[in-house]
């Protein structure tokens, strides 16, 4: 159910773009304008977060960069922060902020601080604080991301064509019967009628990945908002 839902709200997204319009949307971001695809080294793909088996840790995950080559490198003037803020229930204002912030030098070498701890290495299978209760890697790895492009292309072209004939309620929803849903969802599970393929499949990211305590970020209480930043240094 929560993945049909993903992909309805989709295409309702791509109708309501067709015709000029502008709904909050949540998303990937894995193709980016001229200018940030130019610097690759400060381009999030994705930001990930889950809890471990056992719920004694958070793990956090940056994707950076788009399909990079092999010899891509983590930059020596940026900053990749891991922003999460706690609370005690759902709500839109307070809660209780833990930055993780990473950095590498010209050499490669990671450094990252998180409140009190910090710690650097050069360590390939990444790097671990003095007491424990945080560790850090970063490198090349394959794209996480499962996305369907072929399909959601196709669909797009389809929603260009049938978008000028379509009501939006007072929400800027775009209103469609059951059947004309129903199609654009299994067209956007699809190539060309064929099961869907992870078009992202061989492509490479620079990663950071994170393991953190998870009494570290819980302080302001059991609901955690995590997302992701990249910061160029004066």
């Amino acid at each position: 159910m929560r993945r049909k839902l993903a992909v309805t709200a989709l295409v309702l997204g791509l109708l309501a773009l067709a015709l000029g319009r502008q709904p909050a949307t949540r998303a990937a971001d894995h193709a980016d304008g001229p200018a940030t695809t130019a610097d690759p080294t400060a381009d999030i793909t994705d930001v990930f977060a889950w809890m471990s088996p056992d719920a004694r840790q958070m793990y956090l995950a940056m994707g950076i960069g788009r399909n990079v080559g092999s010899n891509f490198r983590f930059s020596d003037n940026v900053q990749y922060v891991f922003h999460t803020n706690s609370k005690a229930a759902f709500s839109t204002t307070g809660g209780t902020s833990y930055d993780i912030i990473c950095e590498f030098d010209v050499s490669g070498q990671m450094r990252c601080w998180a409140g009190n701890d910090y710690f650097v290495g050069g360590d390939p299978n990444g790097i671990r604080s003095q007491d424990g209760r945080f560790q850090a890697y970063a490198g090349l790895r394959n794209d996480s991301f499962f996305f369907n492009l072929t399909g959601f292309k196709d669909t797009a072209k389809i929603v260009g064509t049938v978008a000028p004939s379509l009501s939006f309620d007072a929400a800027g929803c775009p209103k469609v019967d059951a059947s004309t849903s129903a199609f654009l969802v299994n067209q956007l599970k699809t190539q060309d009628g064929a099961p869907a393929k992870d078009d992202f499949l061989h492509f490479n990211l620079g990663m950071i990945v994170v393991a953190v305590d998870k009494a570290l970020v819980t302080r302001g209480g059991p609901i955690v908002g995590v997302w992701g930043s990249t910061h160029r240094k004066s």
